[in-house]
């Protein structure tokens, strides 16, 4: 049945309705079969075509932080792990059998090393507070008065107060007297050797354990446990003759070998835990052992083959418990928060950051860092990252926090599930709201599903930002839910009115109703929302499609209604 010629039209809307005056029911029954069939086929079209301004930011990128266990590579002996163990009662002996398996101890094969102590030297200066002397390259000796000698790579040395400095064959030694040599200020046992070509080079020639009483201060420190000590002075010892270089020189004065600090570093402790293991080293096969060590293990020590060797095992460098290193302030530490950017820049990573993962090796530690983004995969080896990053060890894991944006702004009313991730992040995460110029509260406590999987159902009544939050103040960068009103136009009776309803009621908020042309929304009339809601907007309808625009403010972003078809009655 058509309509009278008056040109009464029927529309599209919500299910919502508002009342109208009686109309005939042949009429009545025509309006609402034009209604019903508007539904079916505009409701789905305008759903999928949505608008800008309902749409939201996309999802920042998440939330990356660190956690790890222990300092250092992880091989051989934990400083921190034999203090625990000295501290229970553990003898040297017996600390360094747990550490490094089937070694015996034995006696070192030689009694004199060579120290690096400065090379690539323009000129440099001898010094001594008691009578000395130097031997140069041709087996000539000088006898110095005390007080300091400088020179350059041409070796001129006044050897005689009365005459000018003259050039000696090198290499020069110096020689002490009642008191120890002095290079930059600090005090040596033993001889200072000096090497001579385009620059310096400068050998401290010294006794084993003379040697070993400025080093051992210096790796550990000297209020340990006596048995402590003792352990680190047999370790320190074997140390140095087994990596012990060919050449000028045997070994560095700095972590390279293993920190010498000459004579200013000796303390009576640490010299009478070298005095009280002299001559002894760990010996596998009948030679010295490699005797890494380091400070604290986090719990487990690690075999060499996972760390650096990569499948060449040694079998006193096996990784073993570590029960007595919680006294470390390194046992445990972090989390350390990284930005997506730090990421992406320190290990160019191309594309959007979207996830970082870790692969493990049998030691626990971090085999390689896997860096995924919207064009791929950068794997990145663990002790790369470790240095990199600025990381006290490998044994790290890294944890995430992220929330999914939603992509369009939620209708008043409605209820939104939020999805994130809050992986290796404790089991205590919690989902934190704030609107506007709010501070974050608390929403709900969250349990980490598989990977880490978290997900709650809110219901804001205006546009909120959310974000997760876990322990030690670490936060995911947080994400706003835009909220829209909720308009619903209502079946039209009359020719020259569009009616409808707006949720949440916002007396006095303007409403736009816009008419579809070409492809353009365009101004088709105004209107205001009354005390209850309500809105009626005065215009003369044609077949065409409509919908209705609110934007009060108040946290509320535009809302659309869906759009409604006028066809002719």
């Amino acid at each position: 049945m058509k309509a009278p010629a008056s040109g009464r039209a029927s529309a599209l809307a919500s299910l919502e309705a508002l009342s109208r005056p009686p109309f005939p029911p042949m009429l009545r029954r025509a309006l609402l079969l034009t209604t019903c069939l508007a539904l079916a086929a505009t409701s789905l079209a305008g759903a999928r075509t949505g608008t800008p301004s309902h749409r939201t930011a996309t999802a920042p990128p998440p939330s990356f932080f660190i956690s790890g266990r222990g300092w250092g590579h992880g091989i051989g002996m934990s400083q921190w792990g034999a203090y625990g163990y000295a501290q229970h009662g553990t003898l040297y002996d017996q600390i360094l059998a747990h550490y490094y398996r089937s070694t015996t101890l034995g006696k070192a094969p030689v009694a004199r090393v060579r120290v690096l102590l400065g090379e690539g030297l323009k000129a440099l200066a001898v010094a001594s507070d008691s009578p000395f002397s130097v031997r140069d390259g041709s087996g000539t000796v000088y006898q110095l008065q005390p007080g300091p000698y400088s020179f350059g790579p041409a070796l001129k040395v006044k050897v005689d107060q009365t005459q000018p400095a003259k050039a000696l064959p090198g290499p020069l030694v110096f020689l002490p007297g009642g008191t120890p040599l002095k290079y930059g200020g600090k005090q040596y046992r033993g001889q200072l050797q000096v090497n001579a070509g385009k620059s310096l080079q400068l050998v401290n020639s010294v006794g084993l354990e003379p040697y070993l009483y400025g080093v051992v201060p210096r790796e550990v420190p000297f209020l340990w446990p006596a048995e402590a000590l003792k352990a680190q002075a047999v370790v320190a010892r074997s140390y140095a003759l087994a990596v012990r270089k060919t050449g000028a020189y045997d070994l560095y004065a700095d972590t390279r070998s293993q920190v010498y600090g000459g004579v200013a570093a000796e303390k009576p402790t640490t010299n009478a835990a070298v005095d009280a293991t002299a001559g002894q080293v760990l010996l596998f096969e009948g030679k010295v052992a490699t005797t890494f060590f380091f400070s604290t293990s986090g719990g487990h020590t690690a075999s060499i083959e996972d760390v650096w060797t990569r499948g060449e095992a040694v079998p006193y460098l096996v990784g073993v418990p570590d029960p007595y290193d919680t006294a470390s302030p390194h046992h445990t530490w972090g989390p350390f928060a990284f930005t997506a950017a730090k990421l992406t820049a320190t290990f160019n990573v191309p594309g959007k950051l979207l996830d970082v993962r870790v692969t493990l090796n049998p030691s626990l530690r971090v085999d390689s860092l896997i860096l995924t983004s919207t064009k791929g995969e950068v794997d990145v080896p663990g002790d790369v990252v470790r240095t990199k990053l600025g990381l006290r060890s490998t044994w790290f894991r890294v944890g995430v926090l992220t929330l999914e944006a939603p992509t369009v702004a939620l209708e008043y009313g409605s209820k939104y599930k939020l999805k994130g991730v809050a992986r290796s992040a404790g089991a205590q995460i919690t989902l934190e709201q704030r609107t506007s110029g709010a501070v974050w509260q608390p929403v709900a406590r969250l349990k980490p599903g598989a990977g880490g999987v978290v997900a709650a159902t809110v219901k804001p009544l205006v546009s909120t930002e959310y974000r997760l939050s876990a322990p030690a103040k670490l936060f995911g960068a947080p994400v706003r839910v835009s909220v829209a009103p909720r308009i619903r136009l209502t079946p039209a009776t009359v020719a020259t009115s569009l009616r409808g309803l707006v949720r949440p009621v916002i007396p006095g908020a303007r409403v736009d109703i816009q008419r579809l042309d070409g492809s353009s929304w365009r101004a088709a009339a105004t209107a205001s929302v009354d005390a209850a809601g309500a809105f009626e907007a005065r215009l003369a309808l044609t077949p065409g499609m409509y919908r209705a625009r609110v934007a009060p403010g108040r946290g509320l972003v535009a809302g659309y209604s869906p759009a409604l078809q006028v066809v002719s009655g």
